[in-house]
């Protein structure tokens, strides 16, 4: 599956050329590389099919392109664009705060084509000195520079979940395969992930291996042996496949998926009740005798402990309400009724109202909102009145093809810099759901500016509420505690964003809302039919592993039950 290794030849071609004023190719190549990046099929099976062009944003020359990199492993245009400037040059442009235009003038002037010159010149204020910089673009830069370092350990979920899914169903295909199951940090939801972990039980192991080790995705073998394998991805991800007899598959199944500290406090308690505990199972500690670990289950009950869900196990008194009995049931994403944020062509998303709406009537949804930008969003093609009327019209269209499914009229509204909504009184007493995000003003503290949009009697939710994108930008000030109160108080809603780099809010205060009694939805953001079809398990991951259940999240609510709570 080379989606994601496709988009990323896109999205270095988009930067070179944007680097040498190119006009419209670059927003050709970044909107054909975030199709990829959420496309659920394999982008070589839609080759081998003919179907690339269902894949929107990719037409004759860029189907081509992906047919030539499927075939030969280059793409000839990617590899001239890459000659032409100097090497590492690109990682430069993927720094926030940077972009091709600044990578150019600093190459220009300072000879900078590294990260390392970069942060030395930086550092050395050599930055600060030239026009149209300063100390706090220099300051800025620092701050990119952090974070495309964070974003550059890891990878996002988002990216790497459909890698893991891609090869358990290539190992599926094996005869010799018994149980399956991807492990870690993937399994816990994290938002990053360092590796992909896969454990299965088989008894003959070896075919699995060497299809393992020879899959095309496969860039490096790092190690090929009878229980365990370990490979690097094209996509730049190490992936590790380790095979577990069947009587141990539920304690390695607990090991290798509990967070380190989980898994202490568990190893802990087994020794004060005379067991010993290992991803072989757990086991009398005087005897040696085995006690428990075909499954999960069973081995948190010998310990006198509740079942604990994956995105729980992370030690944060997770396991003492397991002892009591008293976990919370945490939502799961069939609980999913609707999706309140999703965009079309009519701003910038990929697909039509009618595409959207037929999607979401496949997926079982009984409502969605269409929530284009409102105006402001010049970038994204933002709504005068006019176009959201007519929007409107088309959305009255729709759902007389769809009547099984509701079809909300709404829009993401921008907040204003002084908290005031984008669209008049007038428009918003009209939309059926107003998601009040911030779109500008991002380094600056944003408390008051959200609290004023709190008190704005239409807006229903509050989007991807602390602005937070990961590798790109940090969350901007945020006083998230009165955030909470004041949304809990005006009956406002705060999002859980599904969008891979988002999932804002973050599960840390995905928890604190919750304890502060606030309503949560969870959406894709979507905007794509892909995105809408794959994002709302990043978002559900994240409720789960902020704790929420299903009376939390608004959108678990049937349809007649929902429309009371936003009327209210």
């Amino acid at each position: 599956m080379r989606n994601v290794e496709i988009a990323k030849l896109f999205y270095e071609m988009a930067d070179i050329l944007e680097m040498k004023g190119v006009d419209w190719k670059p927003a050709a190549y970044r909107r054909a590389a975030r199709s990829l990046e959420a496309l659920s099929e394999d982008v070589e099976i839609l080759a081998k099919e003919n179907r690339l062009h269902d894949i929107p944003g990719i037409g004759e020359g860029l189907a081509a392109k992906i047919n030539e990199y499927i075939k030969t492993g280059k793409m000839k245009e990617h590899d001239e664009l890459l000659r032409s400037i100097p090497k590492d040059i690109v990682l430069l442009m993927q720094i926030p705060g940077m972009g091709p235009k600044k990578a150019k003038f600093l190459f220009q002037k300072l000879g900078i084509h590294s990260v390392g010159q970069l942060q030395k010149a930086a550092e050395q204020h050599k930055l600060a000195k030239l026009a149209g910089f300063g100390t706090k673009t220099e300051e800025n830069i620092l701050r990119g520079i952090r974070i495309f370092k964070t974003g550059h350990e890891r990878m996002l979920l988002g990216r790497a979940y459909p890698l893991a899914m891609y090869i358990v169903k290539e190992l599926q295909k094996k005869k010799e395969v018994g149980k399956i199951s991807i492990a870690g940090s993937m399994r816990r939801m994290s938002q990053t992930v360092g590796d992909i972990d896969i454990l299965i039980t088989s008894q003959k192991p070896e075919p699995i291996m060497d299809t393992f080790t020879t899959l095309p995705e496969v860039q490096t073998v790092l190690a090929k042996g009878h229980t365990k394998s370990t490979v690097i991805l094209t996509a730049g991800i190490q992936a590790d496949v380790r095979v577990i007899s069947e009587k141990s598959f539920g304690a390695a199944m607990q090991y290798f998926t509990g967070g380190k500290d989980h898994n202490i406090s568990l190893r802990n308690i087994a020794i004060k009740k005379g067991y010993k505990l290992s991803e072989y199972g757990l086991f009398n500690k005087k005897t040696d005798v085995f006690v428990a670990g075909k499954t999960e289950e069973e081995v948190y009950n010998k310990l006198g402990l509740q079942y604990v869900e994956p995105e729980m196990r992370e030690n944060k008194g997770e396991i003492e309400l397991a002892a009591k009995g008293k976990l919370p049931k945490l939502v799961r994403q069939d609980d999913i009724k609707g999706d309140l944020h999703m965009h079309t062509t009519y701003s910038d998303g990929e697909n039509s109202v009618r595409e959207m709406v037929s999607t979401a009537v496949r997926l079982g949804y009984e409502y969605i909102a269409i929530t284009d930008h409102s105006a402001t969003q010049r970038i994204a093609r933002g709504l005068e009145e006019e176009r959201l009327r007519k929007l409107w019209k088309e959305i009255d269209k729709v759902q007389d093809e769809f009547p099984a499914i509701r079809i909300f009229k709404g829009s993401e509204v921008d907040i204003k810099a002084d908290g005031s909504m984008d669209y008049s009184e007038n428009i918003l007493k009209e939309l059926d759901i107003v998601v009040g995000s911030i779109h500008f003003g991002l380094k600056r503290d944003n408390t008051e500016r959200t609290l004023r949009a709190l008190t704005n009697k239409y807006v229903t939710i509050i989007g991807h509420p602390t602005g937070k994108r990961y590798g790109i930008r940090d969350p901007y000030t945020l006083d998230l505690s009165r955030i909470y109160c004041a949304a809990r108080d005006a009956g406002k809603v705060l999002e859980i964003d599904g969008q891979p780099e988002r999932t804002d809010l973050s599960d840390v205060n995905v928890h604190e809302a919750v304890k502060a009694g606030v309503h949560l939805v969870i959406d894709t953001d979507a905007h794509s039919v892909e995105q809408l079809r794959n994002y709302m398990r990043y978002g559900v991951g994240t409720a789960r592993r902020g704790w929420a259940t299903a009376a939390d999240i608004i959108n678990t609510l049937p349809l007649k039950k929902f429309e009371k709570v936003i009327r209210r």
